[in-house]
């Protein structure tokens, strides 16, 4: 995948998966098992976040409050 995940969906299919909508770029969707061996997992307030793509966790890092709030 690419630094910028703006406008892309799931580079393979989430279909019977267990998903989670990035919080970053809302309508992007990722399988919570593909997330977490990418990496694409954070812990903010003992909540975990799926982030669709590696672009989106320095925006989420930035500012975690912002995108919790918002999902």
């Amino acid at each position: 995948m690419t630094a910028s995940c703006h406008g892309h969906g799931p580079s393979h299919s989430t279909a019977g998966a267990d998903v989670a909508e990035c919080p970053v770029m809302p309508g992007s969707f990722i399988a919570k098992q593909d997330a977490e061996a990418a990496g694409l997992v954070r812990d903010y307030e003992g909540t975990r976040y799926y982030l669709c793509c590696a672009g989106c966790g320095p925006k989420f890092d930035a500012d975690p409050a912002r995108y919790a709030a918002a999902h």
